[in-house]
């Protein structure tokens, strides 16, 4: 609590030092031209808009249309002249600010070295001095010209920044903007003129803004704004007695399992802890490690993810080269390794692991923990000890230098062979290529000592006679130990190849498999099928309440408490971990993007299997991950579905009940209104009057009974489906049917009918048809000109029957032609009108879709008009093969 308080207080006083004079805003940009300029001139005119007393100091617009026109109406102190060379050059009256005392003046290009003569040489002196006299400051400064960052920017560019300021006034921060424009569009503006005249333009472009610069830049500016918020965070929340929040860069631990493991992954846990950064454990494979060293990277990975780190095992034939490799690319600030046991010829030569990191990871912070006692444990170990792979390799490099003996001696006694160091080269390699580095040299010099005893003269003795034989013996070490090298390591890269190129390809299945799954169900059969194949154990899959296992493997009672655990809390139980460690299976939970659990997934290996390679333990939790976003994207695609659905749903409700509201009240209010004045008024009315009205009720409910049968016909097409009762009838009669019933409701339809007489009967459901052609008819008649007639024609085309209807209309456009048969579906032009119901051609198109044909809409004759053509196929009866005599 003590401790609590005191940091506390610190953090309290450091604010208000900070905060005595005037607060400092800094708009920062990778580079010049990203609009830091603009968009301080922007919050400023929002400032003095606000009534803020404010001030331009300096402002240097480059020419720049909209830039100049964010300065109009800004108050600006006028620069002060300043004589130099016969020149005269303009700086920022710092005087007159002072005495004017603004609460904020606008200062822009921090970084400005000002003209000789002036007070101080650099214009961020200006501004502390502006600061210290109580004056709040807005200023512009590029990345390059922080003094911290000048040899990265060197790296970077190519070019050393002269014109830079120094971190700490930064230190009087209040407040910082981070000012961003991808590099391709500040490119862009850089080619239009509007960071440069033509002629810097063209030069920059060649060597400063490039998009790889641009890009490195760009990711400076954002590191130093997190930082610099960071930084405030901390502040903020130390001084609210508080604990700060993990907003660096990762700390990078490197592991060989050389007897120091754990106690390296409990220091970087420290390490990490003070700075509040993610950290990550890792060790590179060179090789298969022996069972001892494996058992203490497994034990030392599991330690790691019980303090939160994560674990991940490199492979690669230089430790320096994938550590780095690894930190470049996962935005690692901090290494930490132990100390590794130096050879002095590597020390000599510069090639110790420590050497190197620190020689080509300057720009990292390299810390190294010294544990000799554990080392040198670990060293007698060994010696005491040695792994049971070693002895079958060294067995193998003496055999190969024996057999290398043996062929030499035949090459040279029955093939005359003049120069046998080929030969044992080949030896060489052959070892390197199937064993690891320590065997390969073993081999080189067992070759180089029997090629120099029994091949060179005088032989069986090593000394060497001719000053070229020795020349030759020595060349032909250097040869047999790069040779050997070069083998080795290319046996590495592809031992990492083909460990790679399984985890990808069992992945890529698996990505192949989920594809097309479409449920959760299927997506569990899928994932648990990909698992079961790719690490060779039985897979069990719980996704929501669809579980999916295979064959007998089916979990116990312990196990399904493990995987509702897992489930429950989001983490892996059972085998291989700390909790439920009795279960035989390893549960691994199905986490979605927003880490809630959204399944289980569970793996039993052989019980002779103690524990997973570190290989088996990525490929297995790489593919949960695969497998619980192809899960969430199946429930989002069902939401998405069912939000669909209910939009459509509510569409077809809203045109139901106008549908409803227009096309039942009308004929309603019309029978209402008439049985009212039959009622009120019939024994004063005569007879044409009462029959008048009598026709009105009779009209309009046959209207509303064939709204209410259309209605019927929709639930019937939706639901339960159409019943179809074929008989044999004539198309002259189907068609004279529909348009004597038409032309009933409506007596001042025109109907030109062009029905061929050779035309045989159909077998159709009759009622059906007529019920479709008459929609067509009564849709065709409600849109054509009172004098034009509506032409129905039919004719035999290919196996099929085709009834084309005709109307005068005005057409319906081509992109909405194929809409019209959706339920309640109208516009306001074309064939359909703003009242309609919308529900006849829909009606239309199911009948005839029940007897296998289709509905067409087509432009008219001379693009006037519609056409609606109805297609049905010519079948017959069972057992009949002709239709009976018209």
């Amino acid at each position: 609590m003590t401790d609590t308080r005191s940091r506390q207080a610190d953090a309290l006083i450091e604010g208000l030092q900070r905060d005595a004079g005037g607060r400092l805003t800094v708009f920062l940009g990778a580079a010049p031209g990203v609009g830091k300029t603009y968009a301080m001139l922007a919050r400023a005119q929002e400032q003095l808009r606000r009534g803020v007393d404010l001030v331009v100091g300096v402002v240097e617009t480059h020419g720049r249309a909209e830039t100049q026109a964010l300065l109009q109406g800004l108050p600006v102190v006028e620069r002060r002249q300043v004589d130099y060379r016969d020149r005269q050059l303009e700086e920022m009256d710092l005087d007159a600010i002072v005495q004017r005392r603004p609460a904020l003046v606008l200062v822009d290009e921090l970084a400005h070295r000002n003209a000789p003569g002036s007070r101080h040489e650099r214009r961020w002196q200006d501004v502390m001095e502006l600061l210290d006299a109580g004056i709040d400051v807005w200023t512009t400064v590029n990345i390059q010209h922080l003094e911290s960052l000048n040899d990265v920017v060197l790296r970077i560019t190519g070019i050393r920044v002269s014109e830079t300021v120094p971190d700490g006034v930064l230190d009087r921060l209040h407040d910082i903007v981070l000012v961003d424009l991808p590099p391709r569009e500040l490119i862009t503006r850089l080619q239009q003129g509007k960071v440069y005249v033509p002629e810097q333009a063209s030069q920059a472009l060649q060597s400063y803004f490039t998009t790889a610069n641009l890009t490195a830049l760009r990711e400076l500016a954002m590191q130093e704004a997190a930082d610099r918020v960071d930084s405030s965070l901390r502040e903020v929340r130390a001084a609210g007695g508080e604990g700060a929040l993990p907003l660096r860069r990762r700390v990078l631990v490197a592991i060989d399992g050389g007897g120091q493991s754990e106690y390296l992954v409990r220091v970087a846990r420290r390490i990490a802890e003070r700075r509040d950064a993610p950290w990550t454990v890792v060790t590179v494979q060179r090789r298969r490690a022996d069972p001892a060293t494996q058992r203490e990277i497994d034990s030392a990975f599991a330690l790691a993810r019980r303090l939160g780190a994560d674990a991940e095992v490199l492979h690669g034939s230089s430790v320096a080269d994938a550590l780095l490799d690894h930190a470049a690319h996962n935005n690692v600030s901090t290494l930490v390794l132990g100390r590794t046991r130096e050879r002095p010829l590597a020390r000599m030569l510069n090639r110790t692991l420590t050497q190197q990191l620190i020689q080509h990871g300057a720009h990292y912070e390299i810390t190294i923990i010294s544990t000799p006692r554990a080392r040198a444990r670990a060293r007698r170990d060994r010696l005491l000890a040695p792994a049971p792979g070693h002895a079958p390799e060294l067995a193998q490099a003496v055999l190969a230098c024996a057999l290398a003996c043996l062929v030499a001696w035949v090459a040279e006694r029955w093939v005359g062979m003049a120069d046998l160091s080929m030969v044992f080269i080949v030896a060489v390699v052959l070892v390197a290529a199937r064993t690891r580095a320590s065997a390969a040299v073993l081999a080189a010099g067992l070759c180089f000592l029997a090629y120099n005893f029994l091949f060179i003269a005088p032989r069986f003795t090593f000394a060497i006679s001719a000053r070229q034989g020795v020349i030759t013996v020595f060349l032909f070490l250097a040869a047999a130990l790069v040779a050997g090298r070069l083998a080795s390591r290319l046996r590495m890269q592809v031992i990492a190849l083909r460990a790679a190129n399984r985890h990808a390809h069992a992945r890529q299945q698996l990505g192949r498999q989920l594809s097309s799954a479409a449920s959760n169900e299927a997506v569990a059969n899928a994932g648990r099928q990909a698992l079961e194949q790719a690490l060779d154990a039985p897979a069990w899959l719980r996704i929501g309440s669809d579980v999916t296992a295979s064959g007998s493997a089916v979990p116990g009672d312990t196990d399904l408490a493990a995987a509702d655990w897992s489930q429950r809390h989001g983490q892996p139980s059972g085998r291989y971990t700390d909790t439920l460690a009795g279960a035989r299976w390893w549960c691994l939970p199905l986490l979605d993007g927003e880490a809630r659990c959204i399944g289980v997934a569970a793996l039993q290996f052989a019980p002779a299997l103690a524990r997973l390679a570190p290989e088996q333990r990525q490929l297995a939790v790489a593919m949960v991950d695969d497998i619980a976003q192809a899960a969430l994207r199946t429930r989002l695609v069902a939401e998405l579905e069912q939000a669909h659905v209910s939009n459509e749903t509510e569409r077809l409700r809203s045109a139901l009940l106008s549908s409803v509201s227009h096309d039942l009240r009308s004929p309603l209010a019309a029978m209402i209104g008439s049985a009212d004045s039959l009622a009120s008024y019939g024994q004063a009315m005569d007879a044409a009057d009462r029959r008048s009205l009598l026709d009105t009720i009779m009209l309009e409910g046959e209207r509303l009974d064939r709204y209410i049968q259309n209605l019927l016909d929709m639930t019937r097409l939706g639901h339960d489906g159409l019943k179809i009762n074929r008989d044999w009838i004539g198309v002259d009669e189907l068609v004279g049917s529909a348009a004597r019933r038409l032309q009933r409701y409506q007596p001042e339809v025109k109907l030109q009918l062009d029905i061929p007489a050779s035309l045989g009967p159909i077998w159709v459901h009759p009622a059906l048809v007529e019920q479709a052609l008459f929609n067509v008819l009564e849709n065709a008649a409600k849109f054509s000109p009172p004098a034009a007639p509506v032409s129905v024609s039919a004719r035999l085309q290919d196996t099929g029957l085709v009834i084309d209807v005709m109307d005068r209309g005005p057409g319906i456009p081509a992109d909405e032609r194929a809409r019209i048969f959706d339920m309640f579906y109208s516009v306001e032009r074309g064939d359909r009108g703003r009242h309609g119901t919308g529900l006849g051609l829909a009606i239309c198109q199911g009948m005839i879709g029940a007897h296998g044909g289709s509905v067409q809409a087509l432009a008219g004759e001379h693009g006037r008009g519609t056409l609606i053509r109805i297609s049905l196929p010519l079948l017959t009866p069972a057992g009949h093969s002709d239709a009976p005599d018209a």
